[in-house]
């Protein structure tokens, strides 16, 4: 098995930290909120004995990574230049973009703004839904209320003090909560009570005290506003982008989504409606029993999904 090294290397006017493994064509994994590069420990291991230089960052706030203070470095600009940033100083040209939850986002939008540098994509969870036509957050208000999570990231300060309060309870409601295995009432609790009942119970089989740990340390170190300010910038990045309007993602693109995932609940429409701006969209994967954590909770089918497309568009 190919081992994975870690290093740290300059990268748009940061210090980013990266995994990676294997040689051959560059695969660039990028993951979501709240995850690091750990979340993608399995496909490291999969793609880089098939061939393939995996390579895992923390993204921009989170982990070993720098965490700038502006919340205005957070932007999609910020975030996909750090992507492609990481391709050229790794001495590569090119690299198939993969992501998941925001990592999707910046997958999406890196795939647009540096099209010379990602001649593929994978997304997983969040589909392409093109640029929105007016500022998100205030239609986000408006349908889903003020108590909507991205709403609350608005406010500085409140979600990360909450959230960092006890790391652990967090990490723990927050991957039981969003996964295939989820409790059956977590969803209507918030607060302590959410907390508590997170944590009494067992954690599901993809994810053992060990993963937890790893989770947990990262975030120690990092805190959550990096991550949190990526939401905090939506509207930014709404008014940094009208170039894109009704821009088509025209790479081969494979798409992962949980059928117990709770964004099918708002993706599952997407879906349908992704199919005419993705015009090269190779297939839709559906993993069944898998929730919102796609790679980790069905880490074998998602490894398998991957390198066949990988095998096709890099051979």
């Amino acid at each position: 098995m190919a081992e994975i090294q870690h290093r740290t290397i300059a990268v748009n006017g940061i210090n980013m930290h990266i995994a990676e493994a294997g040689e051959g064509p560059m695969v660039l994994l990028l993951h979501g909120f709240p995850e690091c590069w750990y979340s993608w420990r399995h496909q490291l291991a999969a793609l880089s004995e098939a061939g393939y230089h995996v390579v895992a960052p923390d993204q921009r706030g989170y982990g070993l990574t720098d965490a700038p203070d502006p919340v205005e470095d957070y932007d999609i600009i910020h975030l996909t230049d750090d992507a492609a940033g990481v391709v050229k100083a790794l001495g590569e040209e090119k690299a198939v973009i993969v992501g998941h939850d925001w990592g999707s986002g910046v997958a999406w939008n890196g795939a647009l703004l540096h099209p010379e540098t990602f001649h593929a994509v994978i997304t997983m969870s969040v589909p392409y839904s093109g640029r929105a036509q007016s500022e998100p957050v205030a239609s986000m208000r408006k349908l889903f209320g003020e108590d909507f999570y991205i709403v609350r990231f608005q406010t500085p300060g409140v979600a990360d003090a909450e959230m960092g309060a006890d790391v652990r309870a967090t990490m723990k409601t927050t991957l039981i909560g969003a996964s295939a295995q989820r409790l059956p009432d977590l969803e209507t609790m918030s607060g302590p009570e959410a907390f508590q009942r997170a944590a009494e119970a067992p954690l599901p089989a993809w994810l053992s005290e060990a993963d937890l740990d790893t989770f947990v340390e990262s975030f120690e170190k990092s805190g959550f506003t990096g991550g949190i300010n990526w939401y905090r910038n939506i509207d930014r990045n709404w008014a940094l982008t009208p170039q894109l309007a009704g821009a088509n993602v025209e790479q081969p693109t494979l798409f992962f989504i949980g059928r117990k995932d709770l964004e099918f609940l708002t993706a599952g429409p997407g879906i349908e409606a992704m199919k005419a701006s993705v015009p090269n969209l190779r297939d839709v994967v559906w993993l069944e029993d898998c929730g919102h954590w796609t790679q980790q909770e069905k880490a074998d089918d998602v490894n398998a999904g991957m390198i066949t497309f990988l095998n096709e568009v890099c051979g």
